[in-house]
């Protein structure tokens, strides 16, 4: 009888357990929910562009939310869309003559940033985007934008990571009943501009190497 290497035996084993986690991840590819649409301006009471000048602060509540949206690859699977949202917001806008002149934001990752997985939104606290080592995310307007209803452009600079670079982000806006202000954008973000090496297991599954920062920021009028 053939003796069995002790070295094919370590192999198969380590074959085995990439297996288990690969097969893992493609169940969580067929018993995942369907991935939430991008959220839509509402319908505005008024004209945004006159909406009176002054700060707007992130109201409270649970109507605002910051993420992200990827497409992971499972191998013999298909592509399935990952998003991720947190709604532990804080910052404020001022606007000036129907426009916003200055902008800041910040979101906390670590322990508020949700899927519909519960694996991936541990895995990305070591992985990814490693909220464990950089447990927030800031955004700040780089140059003004004009209030619209429809979709325009604006400058950012984003902080991820622990890298800062610049981001072009489409925005939208409306005014609510109560003269609170509601914003909805996105912007695409490449992984290498802030040192984020997509997570991949075995190169059975695999995340895109540039996703899409999402936001729906309702913002209260202070004075």
């Amino acid at each position: 009888m053939s003796r069995v290497r002790p070295r094919t035996v370590v192999l198969a084993a380590v074959a085995l357990a990439v297996l288990a986690v690969a097969g893992g991840f493609a169940f969580f590819a067929l018993n995942g929910g369907d991935a939430p649409a991008p959220a839509r301006v509402p319908t505005s009471v008024g004209a945004v562009a006159a909406t009176p000048d002054g700060t707007y602060a992130i109201a409270r509540g649970d109507d605002s939310y910051a993420g992200y949206r990827v497409d992971e690859r499972y191998l013999g699977v298909g592509v399935r869309t990952a998003v991720g949202r947190t709604g532990l917001l804080a910052g404020s806008a001022s606007v000036r003559r129907g426009r916003i002149v200055t902008a800041r934001f910040a979101a906390r990752l670590l322990g508020s940033l949700h899927s519909d997985q519960d694996g991936r939104d541990r895995a990305l606290q070591a992985r990814g985007l490693e909220t464990a080592r950089f447990p927030s995310a800031r955004f700040a307007l780089t140059g003004p934008v004009a209030l619209s209803a429809r979709p325009v452009g604006a400058r950012g600079r984003l902080e991820l990571h622990g890298a800062s670079a610049p981001v072009a982000v489409r925005v939208s806006a409306a005014r609510l009943a109560g003269g609170d202000l509601v914003l909805v954008g996105r912007a695409p973000v490449a992984f290498a501009d802030f040192a984020i090496a997509p997570p991949s297991v075995a190169g059975l599954v695999t995340v895109r190497d540039h996703g899409t920062l999402e936001f729906r920021l309702r913002l209260a009028h202070r004075r």
